[in-house]
């Protein structure tokens, strides 16, 4: 009984579930009147044309058994104006009964009701003693993505929900979750944001204005960073209380033209620490294809240390025998004085002045072909849709509108001689397949993509995609390096920099000794000892108690470090 006055008064509270209820009984209403008219149809051509005389009770008892098609037989019409009422009482019984009655009592009540229980589940508010969280609106890709790196920094988060049914679902998932509207001071009082550590707008821009506004009426501390759908908003979610704006695509754009083969060769810096500098550059065109990377001799040429290889989409480690290939993309590290000195080495070799293909003109394709342009480097670019024209505009030296897998066009854009080719569809599946037929038409061009979701990098580099970035991973990258107050580092993919303190099980031992790498495929960069910094540390660099390790891998290869470490 307890259960059963919880529910009811739960639907006498609810306003939507009334609303429903009151749609509910209108039509159960309209049914009693057909129920009803069929009743005084049926005494009617009893009495007039069948010559029998039934109570009231048995008209309405024959209206219902034929309208839900149990037809007993007792009762029956013997002329032919019966019989067609019949038929009649029967069609539309199937249709009200049968069909529409269920359908609108699941849709009507049961459905809301059944969700409105899920969404009663969720709270409301987040602990009274929680502080330090991270809060998003919108449980996106970026924030699934960022959602296992706080967790394995020990930093709490929740999602808040608006829509009840959805944040049902994401409680029922496990997901932190708080339900409340976004746009309502009382929410933010409720999930105690001005003891946040971080607020993550990443809705659409009216949205994340909105929100803004309403945050800086609670907390003037709270760091909110918004993620921003068009250039043009980013001023005005800046006057919105916003501390930093993210272009995500703008800067996926300039991210991925950054590692394209085209013009000089040259090395671009990727993140930083202090002041190490992480670079990657293309070995295409220049004297270190055919090489291995002893033989390249970086360090003696720019005191530069190679930390790893990307090769065919994965990143390989820095083995002295490891040859480097036209399409190979060293990453390397040092100071900038060491970066600089690389680049007058590099400068000097064209990697292949013929124009770079961007495929797709979105807002990622013209951001790309933009940063492209300020390099000095011929673009080319297809785009399907012709309403994009004139947004695209003269970014590109040659735009063709038209289908980038039909290979005339292909072939009237230049495939056959492009150095690189740029995937910037926001579609995984169409990169998935671009890739794949861009690498049949030019096997030798290097093939860099964006994906969205983190589930199709193996299948795009089983395509052919030599270097991809992820729109969730850049994003997560760059919240965590606001987070921790850091530079980003954008590798690519699930590649991150991590700074992992030195476990006791490891105070003394060499890098050799310590077997990091081969046990963990995590690739070790620097360490920090106090405020020293090496940048260039050997097998034979000993590791102090208290010092920090800088490595690059992915979050299960640091998992895999804490399992095995400590």
């Amino acid at each position: 009984m307890k259960f059963l006055s919880g529910h009811l008064g739960y639907a006498l509270r609810d306003e939507q579930l009334q609303k429903n209820s009151r749609a509910l009984v209108k039509y159960l209403t309209f049914l009693a009147l057909v129920v009803a008219l069929y009743s005084v149809a049926f005494h009617a051509i009893m009495i007039g044309i069948e010559g029998q005389d039934h109570s009231w009770i048995t008209g309405v008892y024959w209206t219902l058994t034929v309208m839900s098609t149990l037809g007993f037989g007792d009762i029956t019409f013997t002329s032919d104006l019966g019989r067609a009422f019949s038929i009649l009482v029967l069609l539309s019984g199937i249709v009200l009964l049968l069909i529409v009655l269920p359908f609108a009592f699941i849709r009507y009540f049961y459905a809301p009701w059944l969700e409105a229980q899920l969404s009663n589940r969720v709270p409301t508010a987040v602990a009274p003693d929680m502080e330090g969280h991270v809060v998003f609106i919108e449980w996106d890709v970026v924030a699934q993505e960022m959602a296992p790196r706080l967790g394995a920094d020990g930093i709490p988060f929740v999602v808040l929900a608006e829509d009840g049914a959805a944040a049902g679902a994401l409680h029922a998932d496990g997901v932190p979750t708080v339900r409340g509207n976004v746009d309502d001071i009382a929410t933010f009082q409720r999930i105690r944001i001005d003891h946040a550590r971080l607020l993550v707008l990443n809705r659409d821009d009216m949205m994340n204005t909105n929100v803004a506004l309403t945050v800086r009426d609670v907390s003037q501390s709270v760091m909110v960073v918004a993620i921003a759908e068009s250039e043009h908003s980013v001023d005005i979610l800046y006057l919105g209380g916003c501390d930093h704006v993210l272009p995500l695509k703008k800067i996926l754009g300039e991210q991925l033209a950054n590692r394209v083969n085209g013009g000089h060769a040259r090395a671009h810096v990727v993140g930083s620490y202090r002041n190490l500098l992480i670079a990657e550059f293309s070995a295409h065109g220049t004297p270190l294809v055919g090489r291995t990377l002893a033989e390249s001799r970086l360090r003696d040429i720019a005191g530069v240390s190679v930390v790893g290889v990307w090769s065919r989409g994965q990143i390989l480690a820095p083995r002295p025998d490891l040859e480097l290939s036209e399409l190979a993309l060293p990453v390397v590290a040092g100071s900038r004085e060491a970066i600089d000195r690389l680049n007058e080495f590099l400068f000097i070799y064209d990697t292949n002045w013929n124009p770079v293909i961007v495929l797709g003109g979105g807002k990622v394709g013209r951001a790309a072909a933009s940063a492209l342009k300020q390099r000095s480097v011929p673009v080319h670019m297809v785009e399907r849709n012709p309403d994009l024209a004139d947004k695209i505009g003269d970014l590109p030296d040659r735009l063709i509108i038209g289908d980038a897998a039909d290979r005339d066009v292909m072939r009237q854009v230049g495939i056959e001689d492009a150095p690189s080719v740029l995937l910037t569809t926001n579609r995984d599946e169409a990169n998935i397949f671009l890739a794949a037929y861009t690498r049949r038409l030019s096997p030798e061009a290097q093939i860099v993509s964006r994906i969205t979701h983190d589930r199709n990098l193996p299948s795009i580099q089983r395509a052919g995609a030599d270097l991809t970035l992820s729109y969730a991973h850049l994003g997560a990258e760059r919240l965590l390096s606001l987070l921790h107050d850091r530079p980003p580092v954008i590798l690519g993919y699930d590649l991150a920099f991590h700074d992992i303190p030195c476990p006791e099980g490891l105070v003394d031992k060499t890098l050799s000794e310590s077997r990091i790498g081969e046990r963990t495929g995590l690739i070790v960069i620097g360490l920090e000892v106090g405020r020293d910094l090496i940048t260039d540390p050997q097998g034979s660099t000993r590791l102090a108690a208290g010092s920090t390790l800088l490595v690059i891998g992915s979050d299960a290869q640091v998992e895999r470090f804490r399992e095995l470490y400590g």
